[in-house]
This record gives structure tokens, C-alpha cells and sequence, in this order.
């Protein structure tokens, strides 16, 4: 038996005298006439947070949320009903609250306990234990001085210390066991510059599922604060952006939050299914340029995407989305799999007990190409280098995207020059990987910090990419 197994019955089932046979009675009593699937997803989220604003601690909160969601599936129906008790009277209601829902199907027999394990992508510790509370502050104090010393023009400086401590159990009507025990950690820094009545802002951060430990090894924190001075100060002196259409080269790691939003989420399940994606029934086809090889690996060691299992219970693994520029396949999680006919990808992911599992990403990330970094830039006569991004939207049915840049430089006779602000990058999904003509041999993941949104739920997740030489893109800026 795992450890993680061991701990989530410890946890999550022992203090409510919940037995295996418990289990087996409740999703029993799901599996009636007409039920295709169901499941009980278990789980007991810690959290806290710190903020530190103008060298004071201004903010903390610690949260303890638990519960059991119950998911009966019939069909293209889904009936969901959760608890915040953990207890066998609210564990049957729910049940039989999620049965209500569901009004087709066959009549599946329930099979044995299947236990299921992931890769142990990362370490079952409680990472809020892993510092006192006098040290959490410490370094924050250190993460707000490095920041200042960058600079005396840096006015303002706010961190956030956040981290997560999650036990989850799922029990599935095809006898599936699973369970997982999941750290999360983040540092967040803002920092503001000022001069000459100009007030500009820099950001910057990391984390993944490790203790607070990592967050001060090889200076991670300090490296975090002077980045983001660094951002603002370089804004101070930047100029209005270019528009039109011109030739865009993205720098590696972050920027790859373009390749989650613009195509990433096209490519989950269930868009395709109904046909609402851009990328619907193109299977085989090209859909980018040659060279071009995009992934979603949930199996990377200790990233912030990474999972030992889905919230299904089903093990994650690295799943080929587009090859050479081809469209391989599609995110699944269980029913929309079964419903399409599929494997299931390890890429069923809920916000928590009380909201149901969809396709959604882990680390999505393009393959390194051929190309040197310098190469790329030099092989430009007049563009754009876009190295950070903010904001950005995608419509999943037309696979148009708008995209803000944090950091931009003009690129002029094959050279980096001038730091520009204001410019976006505007296209289309479905279209921007087919105007890749360079790739480079850098790739690199981002430093932690990826949220996804979906339907009203968030979830962590990683992004990457390399360099790459992007043509024809369109730029909004506010210069001529």
C-alpha cells in the first residue's frame, strides 16, 4: 500500500470511521439502473498565506477546508453533490443527491479495488510546517530589502508567501483507489519604481511542490525580488511600442503562457468533443509549422503542474499534442474519454471536492528546436523581442488571442535595442504556430507561478517553451 494511500485513509477516512466496505456500500447504492460511472473524491486542503507591504506584514490567513464530492455520470449527464462533513449519513446523501441527476445508462457492477499509484513526482510534506513562523517573516523582511537595494528608486515593495498542503483519496466505481498527498509553495514580488512623476511596476516569482526550503536555496528569493526591480526600473525608461505587422520573437520560458492560452486549451477534450474548438476534428492534420512539437507532461519532477495522479485517480503521464507540426491528439479526463472513444490522459483536474473533473493542462510546453538564441535575434532586421507577459484572453472557438508584454525591446539590424511598454500581441491560435519559422535550443520551463482558469475553476499549472521566430504577427502599440 502507498504512503499516500496510507495517509489519506489516516486523514481523511479514519476520523469518521469510514471503512473500505463503506465504500464499496455507497458507490453500490450509485451503481442502480441507468448510472454508466461513479466516483467519491475525498480531500483536505491546508493553506496559508503571508503579505508583506512597506516592510510591515500587513496580511496572513491559514484556511482548512475538507469534504467529499460524488459524482454520478450517465451518459453525457453528470450529477454532482458534495459535503463538508466527512461522515457515512453525508456521504449517502450526497450520493443520493448525485444519483438523482443522472436518467441513462447501463447497470455496471462495481469490481475490486484497483490501487493506483503515480511517479512520486515529489516529496508527501506539509509544507506550512516546513518553516516557523518567525523565519516566513524573516524572509520576506530579505525579500523587501533585496529589492530596495537594487535601487533607490524602487518605492514600493510587496511579497506574498503562499503554500498548500492538499490529501486527497478517490474511490471510483471501476475500482479505482487512489490517492495523493500534494505541496505547493509560491513567492510572489511587486515592485514599483518611481522617478520624475513616472511610477512603473515590475513583477516576478516562483514555487512548485516543494517545501518553504526551496524558496531560499541558491538565492532563489533575493533572485525573484531583484527580478522584478529590475522589470520596473527597465520600464521607467522605455518607450511607446510599435504597431502593425512585423516579425516577433519570444523569449523561452514564460512566454509560453501565449502557447497555454492560444492553443493549449483548444486542445483539451472536451471542446473537441462538442465541436466548439478550433482544433475539432482535425486529428492528423498540420495545424503548425514543421518543427514544432507541443506536450502537456504532468510527470515533471516537483513542477507546479505536476500531479502523481489526476483528481480520477488515473496516473498523469506525457501526452503528445501536436508532433512536427501535426495535430496528434487531444487532454482527456474519464468521461469525456469514454465518450469519445479515447484513452484517458491523466488531465482530469477539479478545483476541489465541491466541483466536477474536466480536461485541463498540467506543463504545457513546445520541444526545443535547432536554433542558437542569437541566431534568431540576428536573423531580424526590424521586430520585436518579447521576453515577459502579463495579461492576455482566447476565444477557444475562433482561437483569437490578445496577449499584454511586461518586457519588450525593438529589434533593429539583427540587435536587441530599445525597451518598448504597451505593445500586445494579436492572433489567432490555430494560425500563429503555422508562422513559426525559427525555434531555438533553449528551452526552458516558467519559474512557478501558473494559474488556469476554466468554467469558473483554478488550478495550477506550468508553461515553457524556447525561443521562438514568429512572422507576420500582428503588434498593437501606441507608436507609429
Amino acid at each position: 500500500m502507498s504512503d499516500a494511500l496510507l495517509t489519506a485513509r489516516s486523514q481523511l477516512l479514519a476520523p469518521a470511521g469510514i471503512a473500505d466496505r463503506d465504500l464499496e456500500s455507497v458507490l453500490g447504492t450509485l451503481l442502480g439502473p441507468r448510472l454508466d460511472y461513479a466516483d467519491l473524491y475525498f480531500e483536505r486542503t491546508r493553506g496559508e498565506s503571508w503579505t508583506l507591504e512597506d516592510g510591515i506584514v500587513k496580511e496572513g490567513a491559514y484556511s482548512i477546508d475538507q469534504g467529499v464530492g460524488v459524482r454520478a455520470v450517465s451518459g453525457e449527464k453528470t450529477g454532482l453533490a458534495y459535503s463538508d462533513e466527512i461522515r457515512l449519513p453525508a456521504l449517502t446523501a450526497a450520493a443520493t443527491a448525485a444519483r438523482a441527476i443522472a436518467t441513462r445508462g447501463t447497470q455496471p457492477r462495481f469490481k475490486p479495488w484497483l490501487v493506483r499509484t503515480g511517479g512520486g513526482l515529489y516529496d508527501p510534506i506539509n509544507p506550512i510546517e516546513t518553516l516557523g513562523a518567525d523565519d516566513k517573516v524573516a524572509l520576506l523582511l530579505a525579500v523587501d530589502a533585496a529589492a530596495r537595494a537594487v535601487d533607490p528608486r524602487i518605492s514600493r515593495v510587496t511579497a506574498t508567501l503562499s503554500a498548500r498542503h492538499t490529501v486527497m483519496l478517490v474511490a471510483g466505481s471501476d475500482g479505482t483507489l487512489a490517492a495523493d498527498v500534494r505541496p505547493l509553495v509560491r513567492l510572489s514580488v511587486q515592485a514599483i519604481a518611481e522617478q520624475g512623476g513616472r511610477r512603473e511596476s515590475g513583477t516576478a516569482g516562483g514555487g512548485g511542490r516543494h517545501g518553504y526550503a526551496w524558496l531560499s536555496e541558491a538565492g532563489r528569493a533575493g533572485g525573484f525580488a531583484r527580478e522584478a526591480a529590475r522589470q520596473a526600473l527597465l520600464l521607467l525608461d522605455a518607450g511607446p511600442a510599435p504597431a502593425g505587422p512585423m516579425t516577433v520573437v519570444l523569449g523561452p520560458g514564460w512566454p509560453g503562457v501565449l502557447l497555454h492560452e492560444a492553443v493549449g486549451h483548444g486542445l483539451e477534450g472536451d471542446f473537441n468533443r462538442k465541436g466548439t474548438s478550433a482544433f475539432a476534428g482535425r486529428i492528423g492534420e498540420r495545424v503548425a509549422a514543421p518543427g514544432c512539437t507541443v506536450v502537456d507532461d504532468g510527470t515533471l519532477a516537483r513542477r507546479r503542474g505536476s500531479l502523481n495522479v489526476d483528481d480520477e485517480g488515473t496516473p498523469t503521464r506525457c501526452t503528445v499534442l501536436i508532433e512536427d507540426g501535426l495535430l496528434r491528439g487531444y487532454l482527456q479526463d474519464r468521461h469525456n474519454a469514454a465518450l469519445m472513444g479515447v484513452d484517458v490522459t491523466g488531465n482530469g483536474r477539479r478545483q476541489s471536492y465541491s466541483h466536477r473533473p474536466m480536461p485541463r493542462m498540467t506543463n504545457t510546453y513546445m520541444l526545443a528546436g535547432p536554433h542558437d538564441p542569437g541566431e534568431i535575434l540576428a536573423s531580424v532586421k526590424s521586430g520585436l523581442y518579447a521576453v515577459q507577459f502579463g495579461g492576455g484572453e482566447v476565444d477557444i472557438t475562433n482561437g483569437k488571442f490578445v496577449f499584454s508584454a511586461a518586457e519588450a525591446y525593438l529589434i533593429e539590424g539583427g540587435r536587441v535595442t530599445r525597451p518598448v511598454k504597451g505593445a500586445t500581441l494579436i492572433g489567432n491560435g490555430p494560425d500563429v504556430l503555422t508562422r513559426v519559422s525559427m525555434i531555438g535550443n533553449d528551452l526552458e520551463l516558467d519559474a512557478g507561478v501558473g494559474m488556469c482558469g476554466k468554467n469558473g475553476q483554478q488550478v495550477p499549472v506550468g508553461v515553457g517553451q524556447p525561443t521562438l521566430r514568429i512572422d507576420d504577427l500582428t503588434v498593437g502599440g501606441t507608436g507609429g
